[in-house]
């Protein structure tokens, strides 16, 4: 048994962003890791093992706009064991971990090196290791608010899967589980929870926010843990970040969800036991052809 806690976070009023320079975007992002951390210590205070954090959760969602003064909160993630290159988020973040034994998934702005910057979560252990990171790989670039594609380098690093030994984790992050793919890479990766941090608003996509994630823990067999923001941000305004974070099993059955509308700290206790037992009655991984799917 693993619990899990997921972290939605509404912003305050953010609308004053539009004219602030480089240093006081990196204060207003260090403002909402203090935020951040506060509700990290409640979901280790409830007994969480793992926690996930939104989208880019230490600055508002800048891809609304196009924009190249955003470059300025951007920061190095450091190499697998070893944060000493990384960015003040994360080596806080790896010093919290140690201290509240818990394990964190941080979606954060990487800066890999001049003009190269990727939407990326860092995997934290619980003794405070950055055990790895996952790029986003699918990049979208949509109707007016979601300039993604301005921003961020497609992610190169594939589907890696982080054994934390409590559990099997991996990462696909918002606009990825729009893409079956990679949900089946993770499984095969020996993925046991799949974290999909997210930032998207009531409208277009709002339905299948109830139809991808728990059809992904169904034909993959695993737990699939979504998180989502909260809240209207200006000054963009390009509509309601509508919470309803949410962790559901392998049969697709949501198990634990939050609210739509206010910050959050959304807890799940996941039987990892429950994904041997749908195995062994759907067998979909024995009875999988990739011999004749091919390449298209």
């Amino acid at each position: 048994m693993v619990r899990v806690a997921l972290i939605q976070h509404a912003l305050a009023d953010v609308s004053g962003l539009r004219s602030l320079e480089a240093a006081e975007l990196r204060a207003c992002s260090t403002r909402l890791v203090d935020a951040h951390e506060g509700l990290l210590r409640t979901a280790a205070h409830q007994g969480a093992q793992i926690a996930c954090l939104q989208e880019l959760f230490n600055g508002p969602y800048f891809c609304a706009e196009q924009d190249d003064r955003w470059l300025a909160i951007a920061e190095a993630i450091g190499a697998a064991e070893d944060a000493s290159e990384a960015g003040p988020t994360v080596k806080r973040l790896c010093g919290l971990a140690r201290e509240l034994k818990m394990a964190i998934v941080a979606p954060i702005f990487e800066r890999a090196m001049a003009g190269a910057y990727y939407n990326t979560s860092a995997v934290i252990d619980g003794k405070g290791v950055l055990r790895g990171r996952y790029r986003k790989s699918h990049i979208p670039q949509l109707h007016p608010g979601f300039w993604e594609k301005f921003y961020f380098t497609p992610g190169d690093l594939g589907y890696p899967v982080f054994d934390l030994g409590f559990a099997k984790v991996g990462v696909y992050t918002c606009y990825d589980r729009h893409f079956p793919e990679g949900w089946r890479q993770l499984g095969l990766g020996g993925a046991q929870i799949v974290f999909n941090p997210s930032a998207t608003v009531a409208g277009l996509s709002e339905y299948l926010w109830k139809l991808e994630q728990p059809a992904a823990a169904v034909a993959n067999q695993y737990f699939v843990a979504a998180i989502n923001r909260v809240g209207v941000e200006g000054p963009w305004n390009i509509g309601e970040f509508y919470g309803s974070s949410y962790v559901c099993d392998p049969r697709g059955q949501i198990v634990a969800q939050a609210s739509r509308d206010r910050t959050q700290v959304l807890m799940a206790d996941v039987d990892l036991a429950k994904i041997d037992e749908v195995r062994r009655v759907w067998k979909f991984y024995r009875d999988r052809r990739p011999e004749t799917y091919g390449e298209r």
